[in-house]
């Protein structure tokens, strides 16, 4: 009894001491800073320009090909071929992801790159997302590739899979799986309590806003992949389509300003300017670093979550899913997250040095639009995150079921629940620390798996280019 009184004291002083804490988050975030510093970036961008290659360049000399194929054939019906197999629909699937990667990150990320980066970042932005595609293509075969049943018949697949079985290499599976778990639990509590923020700028308490998006989550991770899938291929396109609308319009009203700021963007990227925040100071450097950084970390290739929701949907062969790859990319960063700098580099908010890089996209659209601006911005973001929650308490789920079996999943699924209120109301934010650190620990060994089986990816790709029942039948047919 004396031993565990001496250790509830030991640990209350030590969680009350903020010096304790301030320590302890100066090492975490110097570690992380080391760890997500130009080492990796490297890899990730010199990765996906080895797979770029190894590919042939397939996402610019097939682009028109693989968007007819995907966004460009949404509307068309298709005939179901019976090798077709899979759970949900490739659409479904492709908005799924969708649902993680569109969010905060092309919103206020693409602010933040150009106010530490200056305009060139996001020249580099868009060159990061070029090679991503790579990347994600790649990723979305593998997942295919390797993919298997459930227990309850659902298609299953990832990084951790095909790390298993094509790798041959159990420990790293089993590495990715755990860190990806454990990483989602406090990725969580920072989304929600975006979300909360975003939800109490426009009158609605924390505890309510928790309370909501907790039950929304439940009522959607407890219908399974089926129900995921078809949430998000209604709610992504509202969402998406919300901000986007309102984005255009503020183009439409500054577009003289367009056609210099393309060829500021050129410019900066290769010569430096001032940037707007001053304290980082204006260089070629910079805005190659912010500009990487923010397309990497708002289109995930490389991350290894992608592959999890696309291995799931119904297709004739991996590297037709493979292209819903190319075009995610295409959709969350070059799409999205040129509009976004768009709005903010012709309206001319960024140059404007007292604004907080975060509060840009909705300095600039209450600007324009006056009071319900802001309000628009705010609610597209608690949007974008709630989609964001819901599909990475999915993937969480699932790396507890490839690591203790479809039973334990469940205990997630309340585990993940609790942690979205948790979050909301502000509680746990040291465990928050941990974030990009654990992160860490997912990427590296799903680009072993990607860089190691990319022999396996390049054949998939020369067979459906090859072979009469796919590409050159769908030839055919035109």
């Amino acid at each position: 009894m004396l031993i565990w009184q001496n250790l509830s004291y030991i640990s209350t002083f030590f969680m009350n001491s903020s010096g304790y804490l301030e320590f302890l988050e100066n090492i975490i975030n110097a570690v992380t800073g080391v760890l997500w510093g130009p080492p990796l970036l490297i890899i990730l961008i010199g990765g996906g320009l080895y797979l770029t290659i190894r590919l042939r360049f397939l996402q610019i000399r097939k682009f028109g090909y693989i968007w007819s194929q995907t966004f460009g054939s949404i509307f068309k019906k298709r005939k179901k071929e019976e090798e077709s197999v899979g759970t949900i629909t490739p659409f479904q699937a492709v908005t799924a992801e969708l649902g993680s990667t569109v969010g905060a990150s092309n919103i206020i990320g693409v602010s933040v790159a150009i106010f530490f980066g200056g305009p060139g970042a996001v020249f580099w932005m868009l060159a990061t997302a070029f090679v991503g595609m790579a990347t994600k293509y790649s990723e979305v075969v593998l997942s295919l590739l390797y993919r298997e049943k459930n227990d309850r018949g659902e298609y299953v697949g990832g990084p951790m899979y095909y790390l298993r079985k094509g790798l041959k290499s159990p420990f790293l599976a089993v590495c990715f799986s755990f860190f990806f778990m454990v990483e989602i639990f406090s990725s969580i509590m920072v989304q929600a309590n975006s979300a909360a923020g975003s939800a109490s700028s426009i009158g609605i308490d924390p505890i309510i806003s928790g309370s909501v998006i907790a039950f929304f989550l439940g009522v959607i991770i407890f219908g399974g992949v089926k129900r995921v899938g078809k949430v998000s291929e209604k709610f992504v396109p509202f969402m998406s389509g919300l901000y986007l609308l309102g984005c255009i319009i503020i183009i439409i009203a500054h577009i003289g300003a367009v056609p210099g700021i393309v060829i500021l963007v050129v410019k900066d990227a290769f010569s430096g300017k001032a940037v707007a925040g001053g304290a980082a100071g204006g260089s070629i450097l910079m805005a190659l670093r912010w500009g990487m950084a923010r397309g990497l970390y708002s289109n995930e290739a490389g991350m290894g979550s992608a592959p999890i929701a696309h291995a799931a949907a119904i297709t004739d062969h991996p590297t037709r899913q493979g292209f819903w790859g190319v075009v995610s990319v295409f959709f969350d960063t070059v799409v999205i997250g040129s509009i976004t700098a768009l709005v903010l580099l012709t309206t001319g908010i960024w140059k404007n040095a007292e604004i907080e890089a975060a509060a840009m996209p909705a300095r600039a659209f209450s600007d324009f639009y006056g009071a319900i601006g802001g309000v628009i911005v705010s609610f597209s973001i608690l949007l974008f995150v709630i989609s964001t929650i819901y599909v990475i308490a999915f993937y969480g789920e699932k790396q507890a079921a490839f690591l203790f079996g479809d039973k334990f999943s469940v205990v997630m699924r309340f585990v993940y629940i609790v942690a979205c209120f948790i979050g909301a109301i502000g509680g746990l934010k040291m465990l928050w620390l941990f974030l990009d650190l654990l992160l860490f620990f997912v990427v590296i060994p799903n680009l072993i798996g990607v860089l190691g089986l990319s022999s396996k990816v390049v054949k998939a790709t020369k067979e459906f280019f090859t072979s009469q029942e796919f590409y050159l039948k769908d030839r055919r047919s035109r």
